[in-house]
């Protein structure tokens, strides 16, 4: 037997949630902005699944990439790596500066 606490509980919470659907954002890939990159090459030691080509112009093998991780994000002192996110199907960039 459930009680009056529990049931309120629920109630409120099938309500509140009901035909709610999350929004999901992931993170799609990452990119190099070339005229930022300095070429300290910061971005290859530090990613641990060597997803950073060691040879310029340092291309990115994104199927090596864990999407959790920031460690290249992190260390860029030229902030010159960019995450790509997805929401849905749609494509999210981040907006350039002038």
């Amino acid at each position: 037997m459930t009680t009056p606490a529990k049931d309120i509980f629920e109630l409120f919470s099938r309500a509140l949630f009901e035909g709610v659907k999350p929004m999901l954002i992931k993170r799609d890939h990452l990119v190099r902005h070339p005229d930022r990159c300095t070429h300290n090459a910061i971005c290859i030691p530090v990613c641990p699944t060597g997803a950073w080509l060691s040879t310029p112009p340092f291309k990115f093998d994104s199927s090596r990439c864990i999407e959790t991780c920031r460690l290249c994000l992190d260390a860029c002192p030229s902030q010159a790596i960019f995450a790509v996110f997805l929401r849905g199907e749609k494509i999210l960039e981040p907006t350039k500066k002038e």
